[in-house]
Order: C-alpha cells, then sequence, then structure tokens
C-alpha cells in the first residue's frame, strides 16, 4: 500500500512540474507587441528635441542693507531666470563666521535675510556671496534656460561647480558694517547703521 501511495505522489508530482512547464497560454500578438515595444522604450534613451538656446550671459548685482538689530538684509537683481534657486551667503573676514539662506528669483530679483546673530554684526569686513545652484536641482523651466548641465551660462560669474555637475554662477562683493569708512584700497562698499 505504501508503494503505490508512494507511487502515485510521485507520479502526482511530475503531472504537475510538466504542467506547470509546459502549458503555457501563448498572449495575443497585441500583447506580445505591447510588451516588445515598452521593453525597447526602456532600452533607447529618450530622444530629446534639441532646441537652438540663446546663451545667457549671467549678471548679478547685490545692495545690502543693515537693519535697526544689526542684522544684514541683501537685495539682488539678476537675469537668471524666474524660478532660478540661489543661495545667498554672507561670511564674517576675521573669523569666517557664515550665514547662508536659499531663495528664488522672482521678476528679476531676490531677497535674503536677516543675517548675523541675535545680537547683530559688529563691525568689521563681510563678503555677500551668491550662488546659483547646479542645474540639477533647478525646476525643469529654469534647466531648459540654462541647459540641463549650465551649459547655456556664459560671462565672467560662470565656472565649473566644484561637484563636477556642470556649470554654476558666483557672485561675490565685499563690504564693511559700521558707522565709519575705514581705510582701504580695494572696492568695498560701506554699510552703516540706519
Amino acid at each position: 500500500m505504501h508503494k503505490t501511495l508512494g507511487g502515485i505522489s510521485i507520479v502526482l508530482v511530475s503531472a504537475l512540474l510538466l504542467a506547470g512547464c509546459g502549458s503555457q497560454e501563448e498572449e495575443p500578438a497585441a500583447v506580445q507587441s505591447d510588451a516588445a515595444s515598452r521593453e525597447a522604450e526602456l532600452q533607447q534613451p529618450e530622444e530629446m528635441v534639441v532646441e537652438d538656446v540663446e546663451p545667457l550671459e549671467v549678471a548679478i548685482s547685490t545692495h545690502a542693507t543693515l537693519r535697526t538689530d544689526r542684522r544684514l538684509m541683501v537685495e539682488g537683481e539678476t537675469n537668471l531666470p524666474d524660478g532660478a534657486q540661489v543661495q545667498v551667503t554672507i561670511e564674517r573676514e576675521i573669523s569666517r563666521v557664515r550665514w547662508q539662506s536659499r531663495t528664488s528669483v522672482m521678476d528679476g530679483q531676490f531677497d535674503a535675510g536677516p543675517f548675523g546673530s541675535g545680537s547683530g554684526l559688529p563691525d568689521g569686513g563681510y563678503i555677500v556671496r551668491v550662488q546659483l545652484s547646479e542645474a540639477s536641482v533647478q525646476p525643469r523651466d529654469v534647466q531648459a534656460r540654462i541647459g540641463t548641465q549650465g551649459e547655456y551660462l556664459t560671462g565672467e560669474l560662470v565656472s565649473q561647480s566644484r561637484h563636477g555637475l556642470g556649470q554654476v554662477a558666483t557672485y561675490s562683493r565685499r563690504f564693511l558694517v559700521g558707522s565709519e569708512p575705514r581705510r582701504t584700497r580695494d572696492q568695498v562698499t560701506v554699510v552703516e547703521d540706519n
């Protein structure tokens, strides 16, 4: 009896294995064709329509104002496209302490701040730096204008990203905070108490 049950079990298992392997139904031709075309799309890179994009010579300017609490506000103008993400950094020359803020360009303008500690900025020299973030983090509309690697950016403010992510634009300007202008030989803007 055991031999009969063992033999039946082997026959059933063999039959199930054969049924699972050999009796696949054929897919309709339309389904096979759709699957093949989807696979072909995945294997081939999407063709991008290459448009003739005019180079953008980047222009950025800033104006810094000291609030009554001695914290700094930065306003700027640029020809970067609306929605462009920029990072504004203020750095104290003596201590290298930095304050940063991300902001977006709107109607050719941007603003950031207030910068500084709660007690305000001490008198001294500072550097304001505005950097256009890499194209990979920019909105699609901005990427369309500047290029996916920033390749449409030109001008003296444009350089290669430190991380190999294409071109970026960086503007910097030195200024002094204090009520009395300091003696200096370089071009510097003095931001006075209001």
